[in-house]
């Protein structure tokens, strides 16, 4: 049984047909578990996606159709037309699926982009035997699987990511900044991602592997062209905006102002509200793993009573994590690493952590586990690993009392639940700096 097992995830084809069965399968039990059973396995934002795909594509076309007529639709217009199918033969299951089928293969798709920054010279050079088994972590995980086929689409997500990691470190400037700003008007967070490989874009790391100019012949040396240590202020910003770092900035925010001019220009102010405004001041308390449920749920009770607005705050001592001391920390280290230890302290501190959100930094993984130290040191991944299953358990079983049981495990019961969940966290994170620093 093991040897079969390694024989699967050791090679490509047998490991993207297991991924693609096994995704299949649970695409199959999740219509016969909404047929059968009052609970079901779509979803609730995919039916929020797809009815936004019928309000943005009428049957009568109409100029004030728009995504978001459906309430809670808070996301870029975009996903509601990669999701027009669903529109067509309204009732259709087969139609109705669309969505799912194309997460679940937005899963696939980052499987094959992982393998490929894995094998790549830039991050570990591995053997396609090895790229394809870390690669299985993403690709052969019932979680990423079950929430990919349930409708989330945060599968889309990772590729976009996993194909900016691939063209950052393939040095391909104007693909990453397309990317880049792709990937934030998609969804918000990936910006954060900015700083970490603007600082890793030095003038030594862009050069290196590139083709070096031809060497003069003999006596037509030209003078050497190393260029003196900057020595005030002023000479470090020179040397630090150089023509790559340029070129980043300069496309990835055309790109992201370009999208979001034609979103506006079609949609108007609810675009700009829904998209990017509603994430500043959300209160979402429900499913949210976040140590700030409890007063968000109590805020969310009577919003104009509260003194103490968390929600617009809560974001600073996320940012400057993520954005700033992680990134200033590792870029030069290890990107991968990095970009992996910035989405997981975003997604700890954010003041709403679903299962979703996991996935952010769940693909990230298979690039930073080869040389970490919780594979070179079994007990303390193995230790990790329980913790984060059990506090997030524990989590669960709190909520489940609360919404399927209806008994009040808020305060103390939910809340510890959440704090354990944080500070394991919080740990984790300590173990990803910590390699960073080794390195």
């Amino acid at each position: 049984m093991a040897s079969i097992l390694k024989a699967v995830v050791s090679r490509p084809v047998p490991l993207f047909t297991a991924a693609t069965i096994l995704r299949a399968a649970m695409l199959a039990y999740g219509l016969w578990q909404d047929a059968n059973s009052p609970l079901k396995y779509t979803d609730i934002d995919y039916l929020v996606f797809t009815d936004a795909a019928r309000f943005a594509f009428p049957p009568k076309p109409s100029a004030s159709a728009s995504p978001y007529t459906r309430e809670t639709y808070r996301y870029t217009p975009l996903l509601a037309w990669l999701l027009y199918p669903t529109t067509w033969q309204p009732g259709s299951t087969f139609w109705f699926s669309f969505g799912k089928v194309l997460f679940a293969a937005a899963d696939l798709l980052a499987g094959y982009l992982i393998i490929q920054v894995l094998r790549g010279p830039h991050v570990r050079m591995l053997s396609v035997e090895r790229a394809s088994r870390y690669a299985s972590i993403w690709l052969l995980n019932p979680m990423v699987a079950t929430i990919s086929t349930r409708g989330s689409s945060e599968g889309l997500l990772g590729v976009l990511v996993m194909a900016l990691m691939w063209a950052v470190l393939q040095k391909r400037v104007t693909l990453a900044g397309t990317l880049l700003g792709l990937s934030v008007h998609f969804k918000i967070y990936p910006f954060i991602y900015a700083p970490a490989i603007i600082w890793w874009m030095d003038a030594d790391q862009m050069m290196a592997r590139r083709p070096q100019p031809r060497t003069p012949r003999r006596g037509k040396e030209t003078p050497t062209q190393a260029s003196e240590p900057p020595k005030d202020l002023l000479d470090h910003v020179v040397a630090f905006a150089t023509a790559d770092r340029l070129k980043l900035a300069v496309v990835s925010l055309a790109t992201f102002l370009s999208l979001n001019l034609v979103m506006y220009a079609r949609y108007g102010m609810p675009f700009v509200t829904h998209t990017f405004l509603h994430h500043v001041t959300r209160i979402d308390h429900r499913h949210n793993f976040s140590p700030y449920n409890i007063l968000l749920y109590l805020n969310s009770a009577n919003p104009n009573s509260a003194s103490f607005k968390v929600e617009s705050v809560a974001f600073i001592p996320q940012l400057i994590l993520s954005t700033v001391l992680i990134p200033l920390v590792g870029a030069k280290r290890d990107l991968p690493t990095t970009m992996l230890a910035q989405t997981f302290a975003f997604v700890t501190f954010n003041k709403v952590c679903t299962s979703q959100y996991f996935l952010w930094y769940m693909v990230f993984l298979p690039l930073y586990l080869p040389n970490s130290s919780l594979l070179r040191h079994p007990r303390l991944g193995l230790s990790a690993l329980a913790l984060w299953v059990a506090t997030q358990g524990l989590w669960l079983q709190q909520a489940y009392f609360l919404e399927f049981l209806g008994q009040s495990t808020f305060f103390p019961g939910l809340w510890v639940a959440s704090l354990a969940f944080f500070l394991v966290n919080c740990w984790i994170l300590g173990i990803f700096v910590d390699d960073l620093e080794r390195r």
